[in-house]
């Protein structure tokens, strides 16, 4: 391969090979050269090296120089999988010739016989008929091999075809040098001549016997020779470094054993010293956390009190939603009855009448306020409302699938959707220029042209006026009015199910006739609603009143804050949908059945500490492999009902007075909940009897 040219050369086994590094044969092919040389010599070969144009790949194969241009041409297209006469072949020197004559030899072009011999091939059109890399086929399919010409000396020479083994296992790295001034480096390389294997003589060479040192242990006292100088006649020795040693007491093995446990006595004094202080600071240790524990969770528990309390403290002075107004009647009546008890203890009498009279005069100025306030919070929340259910009607179809991830699909009746959304959102914008106006008035008549009705009509009339009006320069705070009507119309529009479709799926009433509504009849009213208008107790035999008409009974009579029970009731299911057991029956009660449970069958306290604080209180399971239900419940605090679910003996945990006290609670409730697992059979026998239903796809046309 050339330097100065960027070649890729591909090797493989799959045909003959005159060169161990660029050439292979087939096998078939390689027989019948082998027959051929055996009989005869007359047909020598040479190594043909096709680069092909333009991805510079050169593909080596042996050929007899007396093969034809035109056979040759049939074995390289074959190959590359293309048609003969889509290929051109010429040779690699300054002329650039080509070989045109298909009924030529290579020998007539200059191939030698065992010698080595380049064509470049080209595709006649390289974008009609694209010359493809050349992808050999499967390594090590056949060995590979070379041609080796033997001197046999008086100058005869011999062709011999040498297989050569591919080896599946790396080579071993052998080491090499580096040239410093070009930095080219040069590797030791091997034979891939197998090594010889050594003949089996017989004996036994890996065995326990030849891989174990015999060792013989000897005491053996070894001479170690000293030598002393004295001083003598002719010698002096310097005696300042000498030293009197002095013998000691001669010490018995009993002595010294004695010493030794002494000594042991004093180590093992220590270390229990250190493992009793070190169990000492594991258990300081453990005590402080405890301590830092339970007074973060004092702290924590004092602000969720703090926070709770400014939380409602802010929803009496700004409410807003049902809930909040249930609060500020219950403070209400509350403060009633307490004015009330002081008027009955301290006066008597016409001063009682009065006092009480006044008493009626201030509370129907409080409910006069807390209505003023539902009159703003019912201004706010329905543009609130208007927005969520615009915000329904533009999303997508998801679909959450088992790993988690969601797919989202956007339907044409969405698409319309957030168009008229943001149409609406453009129209309630404030600080718009008169060219900003116009374009969003312009935007909408285009917008509603599309359908012919009266109420188009009444739309597109209000925008011409208003825009007429703008054309005349008009102040904005005198179209305040006029932009009013065109809104409330535009909404009216938006909800219509044959100008969006996407309405359908959010309106009460529906729209097709034939489709059938479960409505009932609420006596206090005196209109007909959906069944899903009316909550029905599980206590209850009968519809009785709507929901409408419990609330205004409960802010005019008893005046009862339900919030907190609704609190406990939600902290119920979400803890039921966490144990993914298809819990049904807490998913039945209303904030009333859990008031009834609390007050009447499980006395407003906890039956371990007797806490009274509802927000630390919790219905938990009793059994906790079994639903939830008022039967299987146990009111407990938040900690107490943490370790209660760690239980796994309630009979041993507990004693057998409170295990008593707490079925004979399980009986009452059972006694009150009759009826609900009969609800709970019902629904789940329609849920199944819904299963095997077709959905039905009905679609609407605009």
């Amino acid at each position: 391969m050339s330097d100065d040219k960027e070649l890729k050369e591909i090797i493989t086994t799959s045909q003959p090979q005159i060169d161990a590094e660029t050439s292979t044969i087939p096998q078939n092919q390689f027989k019948n050269e082998d027959q051929n040389n055996s009989s005869s010599n007359q047909e020598p070969n040479a190594t043909i090296k096709f680069l092909l144009f333009p991805m510079n790949q050169i593909v080596t194969f042996a050929f007899p120089i007396s093969i034809q241009v035109n056979d040759l041409k049939k074995k390289i297209s074959s190959e590359l999988k293309m048609e003969p006469s889509n290929l051109k072949f010429s040779l690699t020197n300054e002329m650039q010739t080509y070989l045109e004559d298909d009924s030529k030899k290579l020998w007539e072009y200059g191939a030698e016989a065992n010698g080595i011999f380049q064509i470049k091939v080209e595709s006649i059109d390289q974008k009609a008929y694209p010359l493809k890399p050349y992808e050999p086929k499967e390594k090590f399919q056949s060995p590979d091999v070379i041609t080796v010409q033997v001197d046999l000396g008086n100058n005869q020479l011999k062709e011999i075809i040498v297989e050569i083994e591919r080896a599946s296992n790396r080579k071993p790295f052998l080491g090499g040098y580096r040239n410093r001034q070009t930095s080219t480096e040069f590797l030791n390389a091997s034979t891939q001549t197998k090594r010889p294997q050594k003949l089996d003589n017989g004996i036994q060479k890996f065995c326990r016997d030849t891989q174990t040192i015999v060792s013989n242990h000897v005491k053996l006292q070894t001479r170690q020779d000293m030598s002393t100088q004295m001083t003598k006649p002719g010698l002096f020795v310097s005696r300042i470094d000498d030293r009197l040693l002095t013998p000691k007491p001669y010490q018995t093995a009993e002595q010294r054993l004695s010493i030794i446990e002494k000594n042991v006595v004093i180590i093992q004094k220590y270390f229990r010293r250190w493992l009793a202080k070190r169990k000492f600071n594991l258990l300081k240790l453990a005590y402080e956390q405890r301590v830092a524990w339970e007074k973060d969770k004092e702290n924590q528990r004092i602000r969720d009190i703090e926070l709770r309390r400014q939380n409602d403290i802010n929803r009496r002075l700004k409410p807003r939603t049902r809930d909040d107004f249930e609060i500020l009647y219950a403070a209400l009546e509350k403060w009633r009855l307490e004015e009330i008890e002081k008027i009955n203890a301290t006066k008597t009498g016409a001063s009682r009448k009065a006092a009480l009279a006044m008493l009626v005069d201030q509370e129907a100025e409080l409910i006069a306020t807390i209505e003023r306030y539902k009159i703003e919070a019912n201004k706010e929340n329905k543009e609130k409302n208007i927005q969520i259910l615009l915000e329904k009607m533009s999303q997508p179809k998801i679909w959450k699938a088992k790993d988690g991830s969601t797919t989202e699909l956007d339907t044409p009746y969405n698409i319309r959707a957030r168009e008229l959304k943001d149409i609406y959102n453009s129209l309630n914008m404030n600080f718009l220029t008169q060219d900003e106006r116009l374009d969003v008035l312009l935007t909408l008549k285009h917008t509603v042209k599309e359908h012919d009705c009266k109420l188009t009509q009444e739309i597109i009339a209000l925008i011409d006026r208003e825009a007429d009006l703008l054309m005349r320069g008009i102040k904005e705070e005198n179209l305040v009015g006029l932009r009013k009507r065109i809104v409330s119309l535009f909404l009216q529009y938006i909800k219509t199910p044959q100008f969006n479709p996407s309405a359908a799926r959010h309106l009460k009433v529906p729209q097709d006739i034939n489709e059938k509504i479960e409505s009932f009849y609420c006596s206090t009213c005196q209109r007909y609603l959906a069944s899903t208008e009316f909550q029905i107790s599980s206590s209850s035999s009968k519809v009785g009143k709507c929901r409408s008409c419990r609330n205004l009974e409960n802010l005019a009579l008893k005046r009862v804050d339900y919030t907190k029970f609704k609190f406990m009731l939600t902290r119920i299911q979400q803890e039921e949908q966490s144990y993914n057991t298809y819990s049904r029956i807490c998913f039945l009660l209303t904030e009333r059945d859990i008031q009834y449970m609390f007050e009447t069958i499980w006395n407003s306290q906890s039956i371990l500490s007797s806490n009274n604080d509802i927000y630390q209180l919790h219905f938990v399971r009793w059994k906790k492999d079994e639903e939830w239900s008022p039967w299987n419940t146990v009111l407990l605090t938040l900690d107490e009902a943490e370790s209660h679910l760690k239980l796994t003996n309630l009979d041993l945990s507990y004693g057998d007075q409170f295990v008593k006290k707490i079925k004979q609670k399980h009986v009452m409730a059972r006694n009150y909940f009759n009826k609900l697992p009969n609800i709970s059979e019902y629904l789940t026998r329609k849920q199944s009897q819904d299963d095997f239903r077709l959905p039905s796809l009905t679609g609407i046309k605009i």
